[in-house]
């Protein structure tokens, strides 16, 4: 099964999550509707799809999210920034 890492953001860019999904569009979409209340993303509003990549299986998209889970902030911030220099909803291009 096919899977994704990605980077979830505040309005602000201030706070940051990250995750795995076999499903992108679905999980965005979650994190945007607060579906999961009392959950980091609804917590600090992490509702901004910033950073995502595609994996041929959902195990190599967890290893991903655990190995950016020990970067620092600013090394996170810069692969945001390769990818996604105006930190834009990512969302929006993927429905």
């Amino acid at each position: 099964m096919a899977g994704y890492f990605y980077i979830m953001a505040c309005e602000s860019n201030t706070t940051i999550y990250k995750g795995s999904t076999d499903d992108i569009i679905r999980r965005a979409y979650e994190h945007k509707h607060h579906l999961i209340p009392g959950s980091f993303s609804d917590t600090y509003d992490t509702t901004k799809l910033v950073y995502y990549e595609y994996y041929e299986d959902i195990t190599d998209a967890r290893g991903r999210e655990a190995q950016v889970g020990k970067w620092s902030r600013a090394k996170k911030d810069k692969l945001i920034n390769k990818m996604n220099p105006g930190w834009e909803d990512l969302y929006w291009d993927l429905v």
